[in-house]
Protein backbone atom coordinates (compact mmCIF):
# COMPACT_ATOMS: atom_id res chain seq x y z
CA UNK A 1 0.00 0.00 0.00
CA UNK A 2 3.02 2.30 0.16
CA UNK A 3 2.78 3.33 -3.47
CA UNK A 4 -0.95 3.77 -3.14
CA UNK A 5 -0.51 6.10 -0.20
CA UNK A 6 1.59 8.33 -2.42
CA UNK A 7 -0.89 8.16 -5.29
CA UNK A 8 -3.45 10.97 -5.16
CA UNK A 9 -2.05 12.65 -2.04
CA UNK A 10 -1.78 16.19 -3.40
CA UNK A 11 -3.10 16.43 -6.93
CA UNK A 12 -4.09 19.84 -8.32
CA UNK A 13 -7.71 19.85 -9.44
CA UNK A 14 -6.63 21.58 -12.66
CA UNK A 15 -4.89 18.33 -13.66
CA UNK A 16 -8.28 16.94 -14.58
CA UNK A 17 -8.83 19.75 -17.09
CA UNK A 18 -5.68 18.63 -18.90
CA UNK A 19 -6.76 14.99 -18.62
CA UNK A 20 -10.07 15.91 -20.27
CA UNK A 21 -8.15 17.53 -23.12
CA UNK A 22 -5.99 14.41 -23.37
CA UNK A 23 -9.07 12.19 -23.63
CA UNK A 24 -10.49 14.39 -26.39
CA UNK A 25 -7.16 14.11 -28.22
CA UNK A 26 -7.07 10.33 -27.80
CA UNK A 27 -10.67 10.02 -29.00
CA UNK A 28 -9.71 11.80 -32.21
CA UNK A 29 -6.32 10.19 -32.74
CA UNK A 30 -6.65 6.75 -31.22
CA UNK A 31 -4.68 5.11 -28.39
CA UNK A 32 -1.34 5.02 -30.24
CA UNK A 33 0.68 7.78 -28.58
CA UNK A 34 4.13 6.45 -29.35
CA UNK A 35 4.74 9.94 -30.67
CA UNK A 36 4.91 11.43 -27.19
CA UNK A 37 6.24 14.72 -28.55
CA UNK A 38 3.17 15.23 -30.72
CA UNK A 39 0.81 14.24 -27.92
CA UNK A 40 2.41 16.62 -25.42
CA UNK A 41 2.59 19.45 -27.93
CA UNK A 42 -1.15 19.08 -28.64
CA UNK A 43 -1.79 19.68 -24.94
CA UNK A 44 0.64 22.59 -24.67
CA UNK A 45 3.05 20.66 -22.45
CA UNK A 46 6.58 19.37 -22.69
CA UNK A 47 7.09 15.61 -22.80
CA UNK A 48 8.37 15.69 -19.22
CA UNK A 49 5.38 17.73 -18.05
CA UNK A 50 2.95 15.34 -19.73
CA UNK A 51 4.63 12.29 -18.23
CA UNK A 52 4.72 13.90 -14.77
CA UNK A 53 1.04 14.84 -15.08
CA UNK A 54 -0.12 11.29 -15.71
CA UNK A 55 2.23 9.79 -13.14
CA UNK A 56 0.83 12.25 -10.60
CA UNK A 57 -2.81 11.92 -11.60
CA UNK A 58 -3.18 8.18 -12.02
CA UNK A 59 0.25 6.56 -11.63
CA UNK A 60 0.45 5.55 -15.30
CA UNK A 61 2.59 6.65 -18.22
CA UNK A 62 0.77 8.58 -20.99
CA UNK A 63 0.92 5.48 -23.22
CA UNK A 64 -0.47 3.21 -20.52
CA UNK A 65 -3.25 5.68 -19.81
CA UNK A 66 -4.07 5.87 -23.53
CA UNK A 67 -4.39 2.09 -23.59
CA UNK A 68 -6.55 2.17 -20.47
CA UNK A 69 -9.15 4.45 -22.06
CA UNK A 70 -9.19 2.63 -25.40
CA UNK A 71 -12.00 0.38 -26.56
CA UNK A 72 -9.71 -2.66 -26.45
CA UNK A 73 -9.22 -2.07 -22.73
CA UNK A 74 -12.97 -2.00 -22.14
CA UNK A 75 -13.26 -5.26 -24.08
CA UNK A 76 -10.54 -6.84 -21.97
CA UNK A 77 -12.39 -5.82 -18.83
CA UNK A 78 -15.32 -7.83 -20.12
CA UNK A 79 -13.24 -10.95 -20.73
CA UNK A 80 -14.55 -12.61 -17.57
CA UNK A 81 -17.97 -10.98 -17.54
CA UNK A 82 -19.80 -14.28 -17.10
CA UNK A 83 -18.36 -14.67 -13.62
CA UNK A 84 -17.75 -11.08 -12.48
CA UNK A 85 -21.05 -10.81 -10.63
CA UNK A 86 -21.17 -14.38 -9.38
CA UNK A 87 -17.69 -14.86 -7.99
CA UNK A 88 -16.90 -14.42 -4.32
CA UNK A 89 -13.61 -12.53 -4.05
CA UNK A 90 -11.54 -13.48 -1.04
CA UNK A 91 -9.89 -10.82 1.06
CA UNK A 92 -6.12 -11.10 0.73
CA UNK A 93 -3.31 -10.52 -1.72
CA UNK A 94 -5.49 -11.67 -4.60
CA UNK A 95 -8.18 -9.13 -3.83
CA UNK A 96 -6.52 -6.05 -5.32
CA UNK A 97 -9.46 -5.56 -7.64
CA UNK A 98 -11.75 -5.22 -4.64
CA UNK A 99 -9.80 -2.50 -2.85
CA UNK A 100 -12.48 0.06 -3.56
CA UNK A 101 -15.45 -2.20 -3.03
CA UNK A 102 -14.31 -3.47 0.36
CA UNK A 103 -14.40 -0.07 1.94
CA UNK A 104 -18.00 0.69 0.97
CA UNK A 105 -20.94 -0.27 3.16
CA UNK A 106 -24.50 0.59 2.29
CA UNK A 107 -28.06 0.43 3.38
CA UNK A 108 -31.25 1.07 1.46
CA UNK A 109 -33.79 3.54 2.78
CA UNK A 110 -37.35 2.22 3.09
CA UNK A 111 -39.32 2.52 -0.18
CA UNK A 112 -41.56 5.05 1.55
CA UNK A 113 -38.67 7.53 1.70
CA UNK A 114 -38.45 7.45 -2.09
CA UNK A 115 -42.20 7.72 -2.59
CA UNK A 116 -42.28 10.67 -0.19
CA UNK A 117 -39.53 12.34 -2.29
CA UNK A 118 -37.30 12.65 0.79
CA UNK A 119 -39.88 14.36 2.99
CA UNK A 120 -38.70 14.52 6.59
CA UNK A 121 -35.07 13.77 5.69
CA UNK A 122 -32.32 16.28 6.54
CA UNK A 123 -29.32 16.34 4.22
CA UNK A 124 -26.14 18.37 4.12
CA UNK A 125 -24.33 19.08 0.91
CA UNK A 126 -21.02 20.52 -0.13
CA UNK A 127 -18.23 20.59 -2.70
CA UNK A 128 -14.53 19.67 -2.66
CA UNK A 129 -11.76 18.87 -5.16
CA UNK A 130 -11.49 15.40 -6.67
CA UNK A 131 -9.36 13.74 -9.38
CA UNK A 132 -12.29 14.27 -11.79
CA UNK A 133 -13.10 17.92 -11.20
CA UNK A 134 -15.02 19.43 -8.30
CA UNK A 135 -17.08 16.76 -6.55
CA UNK A 136 -20.46 17.69 -5.11
CA UNK A 137 -22.01 15.43 -2.48
CA UNK A 138 -25.18 15.17 -0.44
CA UNK A 139 -25.25 13.29 2.86
CA UNK A 140 -27.76 12.03 5.38
CA UNK A 141 -27.05 10.83 8.89
CA UNK A 142 -26.83 7.35 7.37
CA UNK A 143 -24.18 8.18 4.78
CA UNK A 144 -23.62 9.61 1.30
CA UNK A 145 -26.86 9.93 -0.65
CA UNK A 146 -25.52 11.64 -3.76
CA UNK A 147 -22.21 12.31 -5.51
CA UNK A 148 -21.76 14.19 -8.77
CA UNK A 149 -19.34 16.55 -10.46
CA UNK A 150 -19.03 20.17 -11.52
CA UNK A 151 -16.76 21.37 -14.30
CA UNK A 152 -16.49 24.12 -16.90
CA UNK A 153 -19.99 23.40 -18.20
CA UNK A 154 -21.67 22.66 -14.88
CA UNK A 155 -21.51 24.92 -11.83
CA UNK A 156 -21.40 23.58 -8.29
CA UNK A 157 -24.95 24.84 -7.78
CA UNK A 158 -26.18 23.08 -10.91
CA UNK A 159 -24.51 19.84 -9.87
CA UNK A 160 -26.19 20.15 -6.46
CA UNK A 161 -29.58 20.81 -8.05
CA UNK A 162 -29.17 17.72 -10.19
CA UNK A 163 -28.77 15.66 -7.01
CA UNK A 164 -31.32 17.54 -4.89
CA UNK A 165 -34.07 17.29 -7.50
CA UNK A 166 -34.24 13.57 -6.82
CA UNK A 167 -35.58 14.33 -3.33
CA UNK A 168 -37.40 17.67 -3.69
CA UNK A 169 -39.00 17.50 -0.25
CA UNK A 170 -35.81 16.87 1.70
CA UNK A 171 -34.24 19.70 3.71
CA UNK A 172 -30.75 20.67 2.50
CA UNK A 173 -28.07 22.67 4.30
CA UNK A 174 -24.70 23.48 2.75
CA UNK A 175 -21.70 22.47 4.88
CA UNK A 176 -18.49 22.15 2.86
CA UNK A 177 -16.42 21.57 6.01
CA UNK A 178 -18.42 18.46 6.89
CA UNK A 179 -18.59 17.08 3.36
CA UNK A 180 -14.97 17.70 2.27
CA UNK A 181 -13.34 14.99 4.47
CA UNK A 182 -15.79 12.40 3.15
CA UNK A 183 -15.02 13.33 -0.46
CA UNK A 184 -11.30 13.18 0.32
CA UNK A 185 -11.76 9.68 1.77
CA UNK A 186 -13.67 8.47 -1.28
CA UNK A 187 -10.93 9.48 -3.72
CA UNK A 188 -7.83 8.51 -1.73
CA UNK A 189 -6.79 4.88 -2.42
CA UNK A 190 -4.45 5.00 0.56
CA UNK A 191 -7.50 5.23 2.84
CA UNK A 192 -9.57 2.47 1.24
CA UNK A 193 -10.06 0.01 4.05
CA UNK A 194 -12.81 -2.23 5.35
CA UNK A 195 -11.90 -0.95 8.82
CA UNK A 196 -12.93 2.62 7.87
CA UNK A 197 -15.77 2.20 5.40
CA UNK A 198 -17.54 4.93 3.52
CA UNK A 199 -21.23 4.66 4.28
CA UNK A 200 -23.72 4.96 1.44
CA UNK A 201 -27.50 5.24 1.60
CA UNK A 202 -29.50 4.14 -1.44
CA UNK A 203 -32.81 5.90 -2.05
CA UNK A 204 -34.79 4.71 -5.06
CA UNK A 205 -37.41 2.26 -6.29
CA UNK A 206 -37.00 -1.39 -5.34
CA UNK A 207 -35.80 -2.13 -8.88
CA UNK A 208 -33.29 0.73 -8.91
CA UNK A 209 -31.87 -0.28 -5.54
CA UNK A 210 -31.41 -3.87 -6.76
CA UNK A 211 -29.47 -2.57 -9.77
CA UNK A 212 -27.32 -0.25 -7.64
CA UNK A 213 -26.59 -3.05 -5.15
CA UNK A 214 -25.42 -5.15 -8.11
CA UNK A 215 -23.13 -2.37 -9.31
CA UNK A 216 -21.37 -2.47 -5.95
CA UNK A 217 -20.38 -6.07 -6.71
CA UNK A 218 -18.40 -5.16 -9.84
CA UNK A 219 -14.73 -5.19 -8.77
CA UNK A 220 -12.42 -2.27 -9.47
CA UNK A 221 -10.61 -2.99 -12.72
CA UNK A 222 -13.48 -5.08 -14.11
CA UNK A 223 -16.57 -4.33 -16.15
CA UNK A 224 -19.90 -5.91 -16.98
CA UNK A 225 -22.79 -5.26 -19.35
CA UNK A 226 -26.36 -4.12 -18.89
CA UNK A 227 -27.62 -7.55 -19.92
CA UNK A 228 -25.39 -9.26 -17.36
CA UNK A 229 -26.75 -7.00 -14.63
CA UNK A 230 -30.29 -7.82 -15.80
CA UNK A 231 -29.52 -11.55 -15.62
CA UNK A 232 -27.99 -11.17 -12.18
CA UNK A 233 -31.12 -9.59 -10.70
CA UNK A 234 -33.36 -12.20 -12.34
CA UNK A 235 -34.77 -9.89 -15.01
CA UNK A 236 -33.05 -11.10 -18.20
CA UNK A 237 -35.35 -9.15 -20.52
CA UNK A 238 -34.99 -5.87 -18.63
CA UNK A 239 -31.70 -4.60 -20.10
CA UNK A 240 -33.23 -1.26 -21.06
CA UNK A 241 -34.76 -0.79 -17.62
CA UNK A 242 -31.38 -1.66 -16.12
CA UNK A 243 -29.78 0.96 -18.35
CA UNK A 244 -32.25 3.55 -17.10
CA UNK A 245 -31.56 2.63 -13.47
CA UNK A 246 -27.80 2.77 -14.05
CA UNK A 247 -28.25 6.23 -15.57
CA UNK A 248 -30.16 7.36 -12.49
CA UNK A 249 -27.47 6.21 -10.06
CA UNK A 250 -27.11 9.23 -7.77
CA UNK A 251 -23.79 8.21 -6.21
CA UNK A 252 -21.14 8.43 -8.90
CA UNK A 253 -17.85 6.56 -8.54
CA UNK A 254 -18.71 4.94 -5.19
CA UNK A 255 -21.60 3.04 -6.76
CA UNK A 256 -19.59 2.22 -9.90
CA UNK A 257 -21.98 2.70 -12.80
CA UNK A 258 -18.89 3.59 -14.86
CA UNK A 259 -18.02 -0.13 -14.89
CA UNK A 260 -21.09 -0.99 -16.95
CA UNK A 261 -20.42 -0.92 -20.70
CA UNK A 262 -22.08 -2.02 -23.92
CA UNK A 263 -21.87 -5.65 -25.03
CA UNK A 264 -19.17 -4.66 -27.54
CA UNK A 265 -17.16 -2.90 -24.83
CA UNK A 266 -18.31 0.53 -26.02
CA UNK A 267 -18.38 3.15 -23.27
CA UNK A 268 -22.02 4.07 -23.64
CA UNK A 269 -23.74 7.03 -21.99
CA UNK A 270 -22.72 8.25 -18.57
CA UNK A 271 -24.66 10.86 -16.61
CA UNK A 272 -21.50 12.85 -15.89
CA UNK A 273 -20.10 12.52 -19.42
CA UNK A 274 -18.35 9.73 -21.33
CA UNK A 275 -14.95 11.52 -21.11
CA UNK A 276 -15.22 11.35 -17.32
CA UNK A 277 -16.19 7.67 -17.55
CA UNK A 278 -13.04 7.06 -19.60
CA UNK A 279 -11.01 9.03 -17.07
CA UNK A 280 -12.33 7.04 -14.11
CA UNK A 281 -11.58 3.70 -15.79
CA UNK A 282 -8.06 4.92 -16.66
CA UNK A 283 -7.54 6.19 -13.11
CA UNK A 284 -8.68 2.85 -11.66
CA UNK A 285 -6.22 1.09 -13.95
CA UNK A 286 -3.53 3.18 -12.28
CA UNK A 287 -4.75 2.24 -8.83
CA UNK A 288 -4.62 -1.46 -9.69
CA UNK A 289 -1.16 -1.06 -11.23
CA UNK A 290 0.14 0.78 -8.15
CA UNK A 291 -1.16 -1.90 -5.82
CA UNK A 292 0.69 -4.73 -7.55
Amino acid sequence: MGVMNKLMTAIPETDYETVQAAIRYLSENGPDVADLERFSRALGLSERQLTDLFRRWCGLSPKSFAQAVALDHAKSLLAAQESVLDTTYEVGLSSTSRLHDLFVTYEAMPPGAFRAKGEGIDMVWGAAPSPFGTAVATMTEYGISGLGFADGNTTVEQAFEDLANRWPRARFTRDDARVAPVIAHVFDPGRWSADRPVRVVLIGTDFEVKVWETLLKIPCGKATTYSQVANHIGRPTASRAVGAAVGKNPISFVVPCHRVVGTSGALTGYHWGVPRKRAILGWEAGVISAAH
